[in-house]
């Protein structure tokens, strides 16, 4: 077997069309978009370049000058952790332990080359909301940004020594379901009853500049401190710029107090149920085949993106009259066409949104695990920090 960096546009391209022949055959896998992928290894197209962080890539070859791996490995400026720590991802590799073993080798020594002293993976060259995670349970069609792998990779991580430093879960309810908490229930209701609350979707004329500045408030009060960054105004008006051609309005809903924003979820089509028309390549037409099915064909998910409700307002009935209040106003209401809402990334170490989703009745759907490897082998692993 031969790894090899990749260093020119053949192999850039090949990063891309292994991973495709390796799941030809695989019926739930959906291609990610190429430009998704590549675009994070261009200073071009990944401001954290900017910021000091590195990346590279490698192939796999065997004897016969095939390809049979891949694997990325990154250093991330903002990962501040108890020892210096890099991350791995985009591996893909046939059923081989050997070879999986070379691509982990591969990405370790040149971590350590960086001064690091341990990798996360499968992780993400950017924000944990895409690519983030190895699927080890639920082995069904990938929402948009969630990683869809073998399940035989689960062994090539666990083998080589990594261990689980966080899980993933994925929850998923029927939207009409009519089954909650009848604690939410009658949390729901005082606050429902007082004016002072007011709770309702976005509107169409709010989009591009209250929506962000509500989002923003809400987010950088009740999640900032956790996730160890606040957000700006032009952060926020850019994501729900890009966000724009997939927005429907009626799945953003917020949360109001003498009307200031305190709580707020935000939902989303789910845009893989369209992408997978697509093969990855969102040329000329690409984009018709995904404006066709976006048109005769919508997605009949819906997916959750976030939820948050500012300290002062938790666990106080918020989050429940939020949600009995969208129940009430749109989700039940026979227009409502979507069927299924699924919550994404919901981390182990965060019990109140797991408790959230327990109480709407979700289930969980799917799990992703995220490893760390201690390069020192004698020194104690200790898993995430729970959020308090």
């Amino acid at each position: 077997m031969k790894i090899l960096e990749v260093t020119t546009p053949a192999q850039a391209k090949e990063f891309l069309e292994m991973a495709a022949r390796l799941y030809k055959s695989e019926k739930n896998w959906i291609r990610p978009l190429d430009k998704d992928i590549e675009g994070l290894f261009h200073p071009e197209t990944n401001k954290l370049y900017r910021q000091g962080a590195k990346a590279k890539r490698w192939l796999l070859y065997n004897e016969s000058g095939q390809t049979i791996g891949r694997v990325a490995a990154f250093l991330h400026p903002k990962w501040k952790e108890s020892q210096p720590t890099g991350g791995m991802g985009f591996f893909e590799c046939i059923d081989d332990v050997k070879a999986a073993f070379l691509l982990f080798d591969t990405a370790k020594e040149w971590l350590e080359s960086e001064g690091m002293e341990a990798m996360d993976g499968p992780v993400n060259f950017g924000e944990r909301d895409k690519w983030w995670g190895l699927l080890v349970d639920g082995y069904t069609e990938p929402n948009y940004g969630m990683p869809w792998n073998f399940p035989y990779y689960q062994h090539f991580f666990e083998s080589y020594g990594f261990q689980v430093y966080f899980k993933q879960f994925t929850y998923m309810r029927g939207v009409k379901d009519p089954v909650f908490d009848p604690k939410m229930e009658d949390r729901a209701k005082a606050i429902r009853k007082d004016p002072d609350f007011v709770f309702r979707q976005i509107k169409k004329s709010e989009i591009k500049d209250k929506a962000p500045e509500y989002f923003m408030q809400v987010y950088n009060k009740a999640w900032a401190k956790n996730m160890g960054k606040s957000l700006t105004l032009k952060e926020t008006n850019l994501m729900f710029a890009k966000m724009a051609p997939i927005i429907d309005p009626r799945l953003i809903y917020f949360g109001f107090y003498k009307g200031e924003p305190v709580s707020f979820f935000i939902n989303i089509p789910e845009i893989n149920q369209l992408f997978k028309y697509v093969n990855g390549k969102m040329d000329l037409i690409g984009k018709l085949k995904f404006i066709l099915h976006k048109t005769f064909n919508p997605p009949k998910k819906m997916l959750g993106l976030v939820f948050g409700v500012v300290p002062d307002f938790q666990g106080k009935g918020v989050e429940s009259a939020m949600i009995m209040a969208y129940r009430d106003d749109i989700a039940f209401k026979s227009s409502f066409k979507y069927e299924t809402l699924e919550m994404n990334w919901i981390g182990d170490f965060n019990p109140k949104m797991m408790r959230v989703c327990e109480q709407l009745n979700a289930t969980i759907y799917k799990t992703h695990h995220t490893y760390r490897y201690l390069f020192d082998r004698t020194k104690p692993f200790e898993r995430h920090k729970i959020f308090s």
